[in-house]
């Protein structure tokens, strides 16, 4: 998943993020990235940076990932802070992205709305009831 022609990105460390024409927002990790706190941090700046005043859904593709940090989990489950996301979906692909997934599902327990999915067109369905 890439950002279409004529649409702004923000590239950080280890995600490429921006708002799609649907008012979905798209993050996708890098290759072979290993997430930890600080690149958390910068995507969430990142997708902070595309809010306009209206809370909106996040579809974040994670089937390049490497590792996410236990510290990187925490802080995208929002529990602890304030988000302009109002729910996310998670493409998973690898077994090591299933792995990931269900462990940030069951252990992290996000305050918003969240899914698993292996199809980008099922979750951008899924996520169009939160625009």
């Amino acid at each position: 998943m890439q950002p279409p022609e004529g649409i702004h990105a923000i590239k950080t460390t280890a995600y490429i993020t921006w708002m799609g024409k649907d008012g979905i927002a798209r993050t996708v990790v890098k290759s072979n990235m290993e997430v930890g706190l600080k690149e958390a941090k910068e995507n969430t700046e990142a997708v902070n940076a595309i809010y306009k005043g209206k809370q909106f859904p996040l579809l974040i593709d994670s089937r390049n990932i490497k590792s996410i940090s236990k510290e990187a989990r925490d802080h995208f489950s929002l529990r602890n802070r304030e988000s302009v996301v109002n729910a996310f979906a998670i493409i998973i692909y690898s077994p090591l992205s299933r792995i990931i997934g269900n462990f940030f599902m069951g252990l992290n327990k996000p305050r918003v709305p969240a899914r698993l999915f292996t199809n980008e067109e099922e979750a951008l369905a899924w996520l169009k009831k939160y625009v």
